[in-house]
């Protein structure tokens, strides 16, 4: 495959991330349960929540595809596209619960993923495993952001603690995925600079 063909998918991906509806094989979690009766607030709130879970999930697709983009390995890019496909699972449900709650997906997206993208095509470029360590260590941070979103729904909202839930166990198996492919652990300071972007990413995404 040529350069300007790897461009253009990469290019298709992004559009296909950003702008249209992620496809999912698994029915929505929660989706028979019924719908709790929330105040108004308790609903701003967890679309809010909801928004934030999806840029997340925009940025796992940027960043995967960055990563497999940049990776040296045959079998780490197939990895990491696999992942990639499974988390638009991700995508789809958080959508369609931000819907349900009548709340909107952030109006960053398309930065969202530019600069998520870039920062995966870098790892990619320092190396399988330390790209591979930077996938575990981001599914590590994401696990325990969505504990910290599970502690803040309402008691009553079974079908958002639901695809929470399903989240966290599929960010865990990719974890332990790249962990089984030789992922390398990362420095302190980079740990702590993930934590860092996160949070500046979690702040905006629940207002904007």
């Amino acid at each position: 495959m040529s350069i300007l063909d790897s461009f253009i998918l990469q290019v298709d991906q992004a559009l296909r991330t950003v702008f249209t509806k992620a496809p999912t094989a698994r029915p929505m979690p929660g989706e028979a349960l019924p719908e709790a009766e929330l105040t108004e607030e308790e609903r701003r709130h967890v679309a809010a929540l909801m928004r934030i879970n999806h840029v997340g999930e925009v940025c796992a697709q940027a960043l995967y595809a960055g990563q497999a983009f940049t990776a040296q390995d045959g079998t780490v890019r197939e990895a990491l596209q696999q992942a990639a496909w499974e988390e638009t699972e991700h995508l789809n449900w958080t959508e369609r619960r931000i819907e349900e709650l009548g709340g909107r997906k952030s109006l960053l997206n398309p930065l969202w993923y530019a600069g998520a993208w870039t920062i995966g095509a870098v790892a990619g470029r320092l190396g399988d495993p330390v790209s591979l360590g930077f996938v575990a260590e981001t599914e590590r941070q994401v696990e325990a952001h969505l504990d910290g979103h599970m502690s803040q729904l309402p008691a009553a909202d079974r079908r958002s603690q639901a695809i929470i839930d399903q989240m966290k166990t599929d960010e865990i198996s990719h974890a332990q995925t790249a962990l089984s492919l030789g992922a390398a652990e990362l420095p302190g300071v980079a740990k702590g600079a993930m934590k860092l972007a996160a949070k500046a990413m979690t702040t905006t995404a629940y207002w904007v």
